[in-house]
């Protein structure tokens, strides 16, 4: 087997000599090893038994066993880079943006507890944002408490960069579970009690029109003055939404005015493997940039804790406790994104650890207020 090796770099290797060069692959430093396109196996053309039939060592060429880094895929139009401060309410209630529905698509598998889609809306370029803010969405219909009068605006965090799905810049993806509503007493499903702009977007069809307002929030944005900075975020179901925005710009997206090298570090909590989102994405990015990217998964309904209870999110936290704190002290920052009802089970464990290393919580979290270090967006 032959290849042209002019553009990439040679590295040399002593291998004991019959081996079948399957090396592994720390042998290799990944940064220094480029090749463009794909893997390649080790090629070997010495003979290496000597006369007397012994094996020596010998030095020989194998080609790389793991790509350093990823192609990234080129986005467009760069002028989303310009603007000095976010976009903000560029269309409010009284005059929402009418945007047309890409696709809507399940993204939880059958034995996910309750459905959730990703959903892509064409905003044509005139509803521009940036990670981790939110959209507005009106649903169709009056409202039933206010008759004659629209539904009231329901937020939801962006899950895609500035450049949307197609990296054109006209397209923002919502993250939506559908919300059904259950009667204690007879279990059955009320569909009139079921959330009415969750079940709207989760119905809706390729062409359908929808009502955005926005964007709107700024706790959220990624901070992006250090591209070496160190990101912790936290999830528990389409919580998620502005995670995947950040990850897609840091480690899918080539832009030319930020190149990340940090450190990001996401925890996601859901109830089982069929409830996890945005997986695949998430699972190559560690492949591809294992020091740069962490990915710890809570299953509330697979996991057991320390305790033998069930696995969530803030039992996470404590099994990495120590990791956490030493980078939020070196200046990481840390990111909270769910239902409201995550946030006391992940602050009891944080004073808890916190009492353990004898520091104060309420002065620890004071200073990272203070130091924008925290940032939550909770519902």
């Amino acid at each position: 087997m032959s290849h042209s090796i002019s553009t990439l770099s040679q590295v040399f290797v002593t291998v004991p000599v019959a081996s079948d060069c399957s090396l592994k692959r720390s042998v290799f430093k990944t940064n220094t090893v480029n090749f463009p396109d794909k893997l390649w196996t080790p090629t070997l053309s010495l003979n290496f038994k000597t006369k007397n039939g012994v094996s020596r060592d010998r030095k020989i060429l194998c080609m790389s066993v793991q790509q350093a880094s990823a192609p990234k895929v080129a986005v467009s139009p760069l002028e989303l880079e310009d603007a000095k401060e976010p976009p903000l309410n560029l269309h409010k209630p009284k005059e929402p943006y009418t945007a047309t529905i890409v696709s809507v698509e399940r993204i939880v598998g059958l034995k996910a507890p309750g459905e959730t889609c990703h959903v892509v809306i064409d905003h044509g370029g005139n509803v521009p944002y940036w990670e981790g803010q939110s959209y507005g969405v009106i649903p169709p219909g009056e409202n039933p408490k206010k008759p004659g009068m629209p539904h009231n605006v329901r937020l939801y965090s962006i899950a895609s960069t500035r450049y949307g799905d197609f990296f054109d810049g006209k397209t923002a993806s919502l993250c939506v579970r559908r919300a059904v509503y259950y009667d204690p007493e007879t279990g059955k499903e009320d569909p009139s009690k079921n959330g009415v702009c969750s079940n709207f977007l989760c119905n809706s069809k390729p062409g359908d029109k929808v009502k955005i307002t926005g964007p709107s929030g700024k706790i959220m944005l990624l901070p992006e003055d250090d591209p070496n900075a160190t990101h912790i975020m936290i999830a528990t179901g389409t919580g998620i939404a502005p995670y995947r925005g950040y990850l897609r710009r840091m480690f899918m997206e080539s832009v030319p005015t930020f190149k990340f090298g940090g450190l990001a570090w996401l925890f996601l909590g859901v109830a089982n493997n069929d409830s996890l989102l945005y997986d695949e994405e998430f699972t190559k990015y560690l492949k591809d940039y294992p020091d740069n990217f962490r990915y710890d998964k809570a299953l509330s309904r697979e996991q057991k804790n320390k305790s033998g209870g069930k696995m969530y999110v803030q039992d996470k936290i404590e099994e990495y406790s120590d990791e956490i704190f030493k980078l939020l002290d070196n200046g990481a920052h840390i990111y909270f994104c769910g239902l409201k009802g995550m946030m006391p089970g992940i602050q009891e464990t944080l004073k808890r650890v916190a009492e353990q290393r004898g520091e104060s919580w309420e002065e620890k979290l004071s200073q990272l207020k203070k130091n924008k270090q925290w940032h939550v967006e909770v519902y």
